[in-house]
């Protein structure tokens, strides 16, 4: 494992984790982005310090009660947790989002009645080029993980790709 990989993802965590099995996690959490991207014929996203640090300070400010609460800052931003225990990563977190990518119809770039799809629009967003990601174990237990994108995705009539 190479320094400079191992400062790209923030990551702060009162849970036990070696420091090979958290970076071996967190690169999954980027390679699933990826492997979402290519799979619609989108170029890789980047991992990003600048972007990694917001995601950081976004997280650390939810540990207190782990809401779900959006950041409202300059990035696009996908967040997900709350109760699911100390074991739910930032992986998980992405292939949930990801499986939105059923009720996304790219014809009329709409989601289904009734569905969410723009956390996944937001993964394979085509012109966010970097990524960060932060996870916290909260106060109370909970989860906390949050993924941002620069630049920011889903624009209202724009299509992801």
């Amino acid at each position: 494992m190479k320094a400079d990989d191992q400062t790209r993802w923030r990551w702060t965590s009162s849970s036990i984790y070696s420091t090979m099995s958290l970076y071996l996690m967190l690169k999954d959490s980027g390679v699933r982005n990826v492997a979402a991207r290519a799979s619609v014929g989108v170029a890789p996203i980047a991992l990003d310090d600048t972007v990694a640090a917001y995601a950081s300070d976004c997280a650390n400010q939810r540990a207190a009660d782990c809401s779900l609460v959006d950041s409202g800052g300059a990035y696009g931003e996908n967040i997900s947790g709350g109760s699911m225990g100390g074991d739910w990563t930032a992986s998980d977190a992405v292939s949930s989002w990801v499986s939105e990518q059923q009720y996304y119809d790219y014809n009329s770039n709409t989601c289904a009645d009734g569905h969410v799809c723009g956390h996944y629009t937001q993964v394979v967003w085509a012109n966010s080029v970097k990524l960060g990601c932060a996870r916290v174990v909260c106060n109370n237990g909970g989860v906390f993980i949050t993924c941002n994108y620069d630049p920011p995705g889903n624009f209202v009539g724009d299509r992801p790709y």
